[in-house]
This record gives C-alpha cells, sequence and structure tokens, in this order.
C-alpha cells in the first residue's frame, strides 16, 4: 500500500477523525472474521460492567476506551441485580442497561452483550439471584426443566428488552454480538450426558430469539453451529475453532487478576499483554476483548468469590476510578493503531505461517493485488535475535513481535514501549473549609452497639447446627447461633485444672464468639479454603452460660461445578474441650436458636436516620459489633475520591445510604512473593506478579462523587471487629507525575510512519509528554537524560553516559505546554558517548 494510504488509515483510526459509526444492518461471520454489512472487520473491544461504576463515570469510561482504540464494548448483564426478587426487575441507576448500551452507541462503539445468564464474574453467586436456588426440583446449569424454564425466561426477557429500544444490529442499533452461557466447557463432564443436552437446548433457546446478530460460547469445545466457540485466557494464539466456519476469537484476554481480601496485589506487564494481543493477530485471529478494560469496584455485596475484595480494578487499563493508566493503556494504544495499519491484508486472506528459526516465527498476510502485512516474533524467553526476512535483517527481543504492516518496515515492537509512564497515588485531601479530612471525622461521631447474641423477634429455634445459605437466602451477611447450656461444675472437661477451650468449625467464611456476651476470638478461612476451624478460650460459670456465634459470609461462590450447593456457616462439631484431659462435649445436636441478620440492619441504620443512635463525651474505639455515623464535607476539586480505612477492622461503609462495599482492612497479604519489577518474558500466571506482600489487601475505597453533595453526607460503618473510626480520612487519587523512557533503537512511532514513506526521509523515534487533564500544562522537569540512563519511572538516574544539554532541552521544550515531541538522537541532543546505543528519559510534573 502506498504511504498516502497509509496516512489515512492512520488519522481515520488513530486522531480519531473518523465519522460517528453507522451500525449495521446485517452481521454474520465466515470463517476469517465478523461479516458486518457484506465486509470483514478486525476488531478490539474491552470490558466494562456497568454496575461496576456509576452512570456519571459511563461517558468518560467509553471516551477513553474509545480513545484508547477500542472498536466494541463488552459487557455481562447480572441476572441477581436486575432480578433481585422473581418477576421483580430494577434497571435503575447503576443497573441501567439500556442506558449503557445506548451510551456506548452514541460514541460510535460496538457492544457485544454477554446476557449469559450465569456470569462467573467473581460476582455473587456467578450471578444467579438466591430465589433460584430454592425453586422446587431446580438444578442450576444441567438439563434440568426448572432450571431453563426460567433460564430462558431471564434471556428473553433482556432480549426483548433490547429488541424494543432499537439495539441489535439488525435495528440500526449497536449490538453486534451476544454471549449464552458463559466458559462452561470448563466444568461440563462433572454433569455427565445431561451437559451435552444442556448446551445444545441452550444454543437452540438463544438463536430462536432471533436478535439477528451471531451468538458465542466462550471455552465450549462442543458449542453446535451457528454458534461461535470463543477463547478465554491470558493467551489464545493457539486457540482453534471447532468449526472450520467459525472465525477466531478471543473473548477474555485477563488484562491482570482479581484481588482477594488476604492476598497480594496481581498485576501483568503491559509488554506480555501487548504480545500475547499481537501474537493472536498474527496466527489469524481478528476479534479480542480485554477482561477487563476498566475493572471498576463490586459496591454493596456483589462480590463472589468467596473473599473478593471490594476493589475490582484488575490492573486494567482504566483504574478503578477511572484513571488511565500508563503506560498500558497507551502502549496498546499504539499497539491496536499499528494492527489496524495492518487490517486490509489480513481481512482478504489467511495467515502464511513460517519459522525463521528455533523460537522464530513470520506470519505474512499478502493479497493478489500486492498489500502485505507481516508480522515477526520471537517466542524465546532467554536471548533476542536478529532475523533475515524479505531481504532485510531485523533484531526481535525476546518474546515480543515486531508488526511490519508493509512487510518491510517495523511500526511497533510489543516490548519496547513508545508510551507514558504516570506516578498516581492517593493523596491526603483537604476539604473546602481548610479542614483536613481526618480532624473533621473525629468530631461529631454518634454510634449504637450491636446486641450480642438474639433480639430479633423474627429468631427461631431448631434442634441441631442449619447451613447458613439456605437459612438467610443470603438476604444479610450474618447468622446468629445462639446456645444456652447448663454447667454443673463436675463436666469431665472441666476437671483435672483443665483450661476449656470453645472448639468450632464452619464452612466459612468468618466467625466471631462471644461467651456470655463477651467477645472471645474470632476465626476466618481465605480464598484457597474458605473453611474455619477455630478454638477460643472458653470462661464458664456454674448454672447458665451463653454461647453466642456469629457466623458471616464473605460473598458467595461464583465459580466450579456445582458451585450453587457450595454451603457456608457453622455445621459442626461444637464442642466444650478440656485442653489437658482432652475430654469434651458435643453442642451440635442441642437446640439453638437463630437471628437472620443484625439488628442494625432492621433498623435500618445504614441511612443514618434511625433515633436510636447515642452521642456522648467519650467514643466507644476498639470494640466488637459497633455502628459507627458521622457527617462529612465533600473534599474540594474534581479527582476520585476514596476513604482509607486504616485503623478499622473489618466491616461494611455507607455514604449517604448507599454501600461502598465490605472493607478488611486489617486482613494482610503474606509477607513473601512480590517482586520490586516482574520480568514480562515467559508465560504470565496469576501469582507471576505481585506487589502490597505484607500490607493490607486493600486499605483504600472508592466513594463515586456522584453519591456526595456539597455539604451534610453521612457516612455510616458497621464494625465486626473493633477499629478506631477517627483514623479515617479521605484521600484523593491524583496524578503525581509523568515520565517517558524511549530509545533510539526504538521503531519510528507509528503516528510518523505513514509520512516517513511518503517523503523516504529517515525520522527516528520521538518522546511525548502531554498532561491528562484539559486545562492542565507541564509545570516542572523533574529529570531528564539522554545517554544511559538507569531506573524507572520516579526513580531515574543517570547512567555512564549522560548528555549535559538533555535537562535544558527538554525544559525548553515543554515547560508551559500541554503535551511536548522530542526527537530521540544526537541531532538534538549531542554526541554523549560513540557506539553506545542511547535513550531518553524524562520525568515531568503537570498542573
Amino acid at each position: 500500500m502506498r504511504g498516502t494510504e497509509y496516512l489515512f488509515m492512520l488519522l481515520f483510526w488513530l486522531l480519531g477523525v473518523a465519522a460517528t459509526t453507522t451500525f449495521a444492518a446485517n452481521v454474520s461471520y465466515d470463517h476469517r472474521a465478523l461479516v458486518i454489512d457484506g465486509k470483514r472487520r478486525l476488531l478490539i473491544s474491552g470490558s466494562i460492567h456497568y454496575p461496576r461504576s456509576t452512570p456519571d463515570m459511563w461517558p468518560d469510561l467509553i471516551k477513553k476506551s474509545k480513545d484508547g482504540g477500542l472498536d466494541v464494548i463488552e459487557t455481562y448483564v447480572f441476572w441477581n441485580l436486575h432480578e433481585p426478587v422473581r418477576s421483580q426487575y430494577d434497571f435503575e441507576g447503576r443497573k441501567d442497561l439500556v442506558k449503557f448500551v445506548k451510551l456506548v452507541a452514541e460514541a460510535g462503539l460496538y457492544v457485544h452483550l454477554r446476557i449469559g445468564p450465569y456470569v462467573c464474574a467473581e460476582w455473587n453467586y456467578g450471578g444467579f439471584p438466591l430465589w433460584l436456588h430454592f425453586l422446587p426440583g431446580i438444578k442450576f446449569r444441567t438439563d434440568n426443566e426448572p432450571f431453563k424454564a426460567e433460564m430462558k425466561r431471564f434471556t428473553a426477557k433482556i432480549v426483548d428488552m433490547m429488541k424494543q429500544e432499537n439495539l441489535y444490529a439488525s435495528q440500526g442499533g449497536p449490538i453486534i454480538l451476544s454471549q449464552i452461557e458463559n466458559e462452561y466447557g470448563n466444568i461440563d463432564s462433572a454433569y455427565g450426558p445431561a451437559a451435552k443436552t444442556y448446551i445444545n437446548w441452550a444454543a437452540t433457546m438463544a438463536t430462536s430469539l432471533d436478535t439477528g446478530v451471531p451468538w458465542v460460547m466462550c471455552q465450549q469445545e462442543d458449542a453446535p453451529d451457528p454458534i461461535i466457540n470463543t477463547c478465554n485466557g491470558f493467551y489464545c494464539d493457539q486457540f482453534t475453532q471447532n468449526s472450520k466456519k467459525t472465525p477466531k476469537m478471543w473473548t477474555e484476554n485477563w488484562t491482570g487478576w482479581f484481588l482477594s481480601f488476604g492476598g497480594a496485589v496481581p498485576y501483568r506487564p503491559v509488554e506480555d499483554i501487548a504480545f500475547a494481543v499481537a501474537r493472536f493477530f498474527q496466527r489469524g485471529g481478528t476479534f479480542q476483548n480485554y477482561y477487563m478494560y476498566h475493572g471498576g469496584t463490586n459496591f454493596g455485596r456483589t462480590t463472589g468469590g468467596p473473599f473478593i475484595a471490594t476493589s475490582y480494578d484488575y490492573d486494567a487499563p482504566l483504574d478503578e476510578y477511572g484513571l488511565v493508566r500508563q503506560p498500558k493503556w497507551g502502549h496498546l494504544k499504539d499497539l491496536h493503531s499499528a494492527i489496524k495499519l495492518c487490517e486490509e491484508p489480513m481481512m482478504a486472506t489467511d495467515p502464511t505461517i513460517t519459522s525463521l528459526g528455533s523460537n522464530l516465527e513470520a506470519s505474512v498476510y499478502k493479497t493478489g493485488s500486492g498489500l502485505c502485512a507481516a508480522y515477526l516474533a520471537n517466542v524465546g524467553t532467554q536471548s533476542d535475535a536478529t532475523v533475515n526476512f524479505n531481504g532485510n535483517s531485523y533484531n526481535l527481543p525476546a518474546w515480543s513481535v515486531s508488526i511490519l504492516p508493509d512487510c518491510k518496515n517495523v511500526v511497533l515492537n510489543t516490548a519496547k514501549i513508545n508510551s507514558l509512564t504516570t506516578i498516581t497515588r492517593f493523596m491526603r485531601q483537604s476539604l473546602e473549609d481548610g479542614v483536613s479530612p481526618s480532624k473533621v471525622l473525629q468530631s461529631g461521631w454518634s454510634w449504637f452497639i450491636e446486641p450480642v447474641g438474639i433480639s430479633n423477634k423474627n429468631a427461631f429455634m431448631k434442634l441441631g447446627l442449619v447451613e447458613q445459605i439456605n437459612t438467610t437466602a443470603d438476604e444479610s451477611d450474618y447468622l446468629w447461633y445462639s446456645l444456652r447450656t447448663e454447667i454443673q461444675g463436675d463436666e469431665p472437661f472441666l476437671q483435672d485444672g483443665s483450661q476449656t477451650v470453645l472448639h468450632v468449625e464452619s464452612l466459612g467464611h468468618a466467625l466471631h464468639a462471644f461467651i456470655n456476651g463477651k467477645f472471645a476470638g474470632s476465626g476466618k478461612g481465605n480464598s484457597g479454603n474458605a473453611k474455619v476451624s477455630m478454638e477460643v478460650p472458653a470462661t464458664l460459670v456454674p448454672g447458665k452460660n451463653t454461647i453466642d456465634l456469629l457466623s458471616l459470609t464473605v460473598g458467595l461462590q461464583n465459580y466450579g461445578a456445582f458451585f450453587d450447593l457450595t454451603g457456608a456457616g457453622i455445621t459442626g462439631p461444637v464442642k466444650l474441650k478440656g485442653l489437658k484431659n482432652g475430654s469434651s462435649i458435643d453442642l451440635s445436636s442441642a437446640q439453638w436458636t437463630y437471628q437472620i441478620g443484625l439488628k442494625g440492619e432492621e433498623l435500618g441504620l445504614s441511612t443514618g436516620s434511625s433515633s436510636v443512635w447515642v452521642s456522648q463525651s467519650t467514643l466507644p474505639k476498639k470494640q466488637s459489633l459497633i455502628w459507627y455515623k458521622t457527617n462529612f464535607d465533600t473534599p474540594a476539586g474534581h479527582d476520585p475520591i476514596a476513604l482509607d480505612f486504616t485503623g478499622m477492622g473489618k466491616g461494611e461503609a455507607w455514604v449517604n445510604g448507599q454501600s461502598i462495599g465490605r472493607y478488611w482492612p486489617t486482613y494482610t497479604a503474606p509477607n513473601g512473593g512480590c517482586t520490586n519489577s516482574c520480568n514480562f518474558r515467559g508465560p504470565y500466571n496469576s501469582n507471576k506478579c505481585l506487589e502490597n506482600c505484607g500490607k493490607p489487601s486493600q486499605a483504600h475505597y472508592h466513594v463515586p462523587r456522584s453519591w456526595l453533595q456539597p455539604s451534610g453526607n453521612t457516612l455510616v460503618l458497621f464494625e465486626e471487629m473493633g477499629g478506631d473510626p477517627t483514623q479515617i480520612s479521605f484521600a484523593t487519587r491524583k496524578m503525581e507525575g509523568l515520565c517517558s523512557h524511549v530509545s533510539e533503537s526504538h521503531p519510528v512511532p507509528v503516528d510518523m510512519w505513514s509520512s516517513d514513506q511518503k517523503t523516504g526521509r529517515k525520522t527516528g523515534p520521538t518522546l511525548l509528554l502531554e498532561c491528562p487533564l484539559p486545562n492542565q500544562v507541564i509545570s516542572s522537569i523533574k529529570f531528564a537524560s539522554f545517554g544511559t540512563p538507569r531506573g524507572t519511572c520516579g526513580s531515574f538516574s543517570h547512567g555512564r553516559c549522560s548528555s549535559t544539554r538533555a535537562l535544558s532541552v527538554v525544559r525548553k521544550a515543554c515547560i508551559g505546554s500541554k503535551s511536548c515531541s522530542i526527537g530521540v538522537s544526537i541531532n538534538t541532543f549531542g554526541e554523549p558517548c560513540v557506539g553506545v546505543t542511547k535513550s531518553l528519559a524524562v520525568e515531568a510534573s503537570c498542573t
């Protein structure tokens, strides 16, 4: 293709001057790609789950996704969110699916609607409503008539909603794909022969709804025609479709991993993600979706797992708060631009794949009219390589792919980042009246002490121990188990001066024990084993004694065969034991009294409006089972807001009546397993790259600004374990600095490549700095070095080779401007060291 043609394509995709997308009348597919109005399309997609953010955030998230080079936004549909009570639907606020889809359409992007209705997604109960569990004769996700009837009813409900709003592509809307079921192929063997008949039924049911667009099933090798089987995983370049009629599609490319309470924070290097994406398109892929592109927040009690944290940041290109994460967002944007330059030859033909040596591979897309695009890959993890291709020599770093839109010139190598890096931190933020947020939250507290044990007239008695989920139907995290027992004084476990302990075994997820109204101890499971086995000292008195056990869930199971049958709560045995003599008495089969939920929940304390709140001169601190309330003013500015729960134990928090989620800052990550840097070379897994070891898994909790008013906001906490609410403080999420580090050996930037081909000029790489917010300018240059600088953003240092002109040149070019670009060459900075490959590293601030 001639240079002018590439320039036109680049302007179309990179600079965003293309007209708003005209949505299709016809979507189909062939073996190569989705076909939209008769034209094969190469599509880049990203996941944004509408309830994990707020409606006021949606337009900005969608815009940043489009600016990042996406064509499609993917979302699940969350059944339990929309139908919490059978036949009673909720599509308001964060649940407004139609509004979300329409906003995506207004931005000119397509939609992939993954109805499921099983979603997994680290979401409570996999997205199934709990009432489904109690329908007579039901068995989930198998050839079971009660389940199939409910699944069809909800799926049809969503399809009808979309049709009524003309949102399918066949109606001129943005929805080009739908998904039925979800990763069933991972666990279908457990369901035996009924799995096959169920998946065939699901396919027939979905296609009978006549959406006019294709349906997919991810991870389903036996997906029946015309359903498209797709791939999920960290890598899908080796994925093979189950039919020669379907295109190669990747519905979940995991950009990081989810966070669990008690775990370290996972992250995934962008070089590895870019490598995986380029390999997928190199080997014939044509549709790729990032899971997640924006992860967001698990507000309320929506987390699954169990033990999934409130943050669902996922190390995504857009962070939990909606801010661009650099260099991940920028490097992937450059990757998308480079791949789009190859779209025309890629859509015209299949790749020809050849070996260039050990771990070296070339894929060429060449048409009869002379269009040619190539991908050169080094899948080795240790050594860089030099390869000869089309009569030219190319350097391929280990674990990288180079993209050549004309089969000659490299516009991007996945291991070489020519994008900004930003330093984003939580900063303590003063309020509008100039008072520290922590000081504001130290005054005006009121509280309510949650009663220990049974306080509700709806309590009931039963012989033996009950399973928690079947008892509470997940109406609350909490279930009280209460027992009155008579101590004579001559029990065997009290003899020989033996210390008495209370032994409790539970399916999980956590447990607090009280003996005669006093706190005795706690136990908890973890994301690998939710079960709790606990022994606590038991101080008993002659006569009547009360044992109160508060069992609690931390999100219900969301994955696995028969996950809906995974129980919770105290299953026993519950024993009183003598530590020295080993004797015991089993209390499991006694008559227990049960209470679902807390007194504070019954009183509606989360809204802050009850009359039971008290306020005295001394604020109770470090006390278990206590509700706190205070008022606060909104922090000034427009930066995203979080509450830092340092000093608290475990509980849930509400702002103006809306739950920001469960908090648990005392559950810290293990001390080992984290690294200061992570080698992107080689296969990634969720434990490869970890940070935050030895620290709280999550300390900061997102408070959406749209939930706040300028003053008079109400914060309510329920604290289970004991904490000091005066230590809570506000923080705002700010970009503290931005950096770029570009080598002389980088490929010519994508946005200069076409014009470079046209003029024939030899243009080197450039370093670009740009402030992220509209009214910001570059106010200072903290560091600049041309030569052999060392370190990473925030900790750069000069190497042995360093130009004396670097700082002054960069300051002159950048300070006072919103953006600046600087050529990375000796023409700009002089020659500080002959014969050495040099690079330019810069750190700047914006105000």
